[in-house]
């Protein structure tokens, strides 16, 4: 008989077995079965009725999907006004919107880098980031997690077009990038800052505008966001934000965009009304940050290892991956939803369970959750 091509799958899948990485899909049903501490709905908005009916209404209008890409069929008045109100309200000249965040990442690392230039990427950067690094072709530099001095040091004696980029919010702690002593950095030696806020929209910064807007770099002529609708919105997207002529740029040579579909305008639509509420409702941001905060000093306080959340994560360390999923599976079993990272999702190797807090948590659903994380937590957690 001959061998498959494909006999090796059967080896990784047992060594992932054997390290307790198995990854699987849990489909979801419509009604929510669990309390969700596992998603990235920060405000709460992916089922509030302005947003779900702002998707129903651009579906109606536009159809659904956009037919194209952007710069065939692919653009319509609902994306024009959606970049519009992403540049207004996190406080930028101007913005691009990409079928996913992650496309976004690709777009800004590879059109606004090449051969002869210089990225220094922070350690802990999410997977979208460091895969733009390896596609753009530009030397990547590796710094130290939210170390100022060591992209000094990198930078130093680069000649040629340099970018530092970093996660304003890093999604496997929460913990925030200092993003004025990263941009000063920048100034130094000329490079631009590249910061993908999409843990940092609608949860830092005035009314949620963002941790570039917190740190006063929103609109500078020498910074650029990325971000994605899928959190705080509760949509679905991502988008570029910077100067008039970077996004012009990225219209004209960024391969996510120019050959991707455009974003659906049901997507587009929800993230539009999502915008329009937060505008609206601004204390939702301190409500999700205030919230992160008692989950935080609660799970401490039972004993347990967590990080001090800067923004809506909070991570609790596990003893081990294999104790992670063990953990994470026992919560959901108690009816809480919880995320669950290990290698390679962590860069430092350390599994975690990953909360999420919510702006439309109850008191209620915060001292549910707390109780459930403790009362199934391995002995040699706390």
């Amino acid at each position: 008989m001959p061998v498959s091509p494909f006999d090796w799958t059967d080896d990784e899948a047992r060594r992932r077995a054997g390290a307790g990485l198995v990854r699987s899909l849990r489909p979801r049903t419509a009604a929510p079965e669990l309390l969700d501490l596992a998603s990235n709905d920060y405000l709460g908005l992916s089922r509030h009725a302005q947003v779900t009916e702002a998707a129903v209404e651009a579906a109606r209008h536009w159809g659904a999907g956009s037919t194209g890409s952007r710069l065939v069929t692919g653009s319509t008045t609902l994306h024009a006004d959606l970049e519009d109100a992403l540049a207004r309200f996190c406080g930028f000249e101007a913005a691009l919107v990409f079928s996913s965040g992650y496309a976004a990442n690709l777009a800004a690392l590879t059109a606004l880098t090449g051969a002869d230039s210089l990225i220094v990427s922070d350690a802990g950067n999410h997977a979208s980031v460091v895969d733009g690094c390896r596609l753009s072709r530009a030397t990547t530099a590796v710094v130290p997690h939210a170390d100022p001095d060591a992209v000094r040091k990198a930078l130093d004696g680069h000649r040629g077009r340099a970018v530092v980029v970093t996660d304003s919010v890093f999604s496997v702690d929460g913990d925030a990038a200092p993003l004025t002593a990263l941009a000063e950095a920048c100034r130094e030696s000329g490079a631009a800052l590249l910061a993908d806020d999409a843990h940092g929209l609608g949860v830092l910064g005035e009314g949620g505008r963002g941790a570039l807007a917190a740190a006063g770099l929103a609109g500078a002529d020498d910074v650029v966001a990325t971000l994605t609708l899928s959190k705080s919105l509760g949509s679905q997207g991502g988008a570029v934000l910077g100067p008039a002529r970077v996004i012009d740029h990225l219209v004209n040579t960024a391969r996510t965009f120019i050959f991707d579909t455009g974003l659906a305008p049901a997507a587009a639509g929800a993230a539009l009304g999502a915008l329009r509420l937060l505008r609206n409702e601004p204390e939702r941001a301190g409500r999700a940050r205030k919230v992160a905060s008692e989950l935080y000093e609660r799970l401490t306080g039972a004993g347990l290892t967590a990080v001090r959340p800067d923004a809506a994560v909070v991570s609790v360390r596990a003893p081990s991956a294999p104790e992670a999923v063990r953990w994470a599976a026992d919560c959901r079993a108690a009816g809480l939803a919880v995320g669950c990272f290990r290698p390679p999702s962590v860069p430092d190797g350390i599994s975690r369970l990953r909360l999420t807090a919510r702006a439309d948590l109850t008191e209620r659903q915060i001292v549910a959750a707390v109780a459930t994380v403790v009362d199934t937590a391995p002995r040699t957690a706390s």
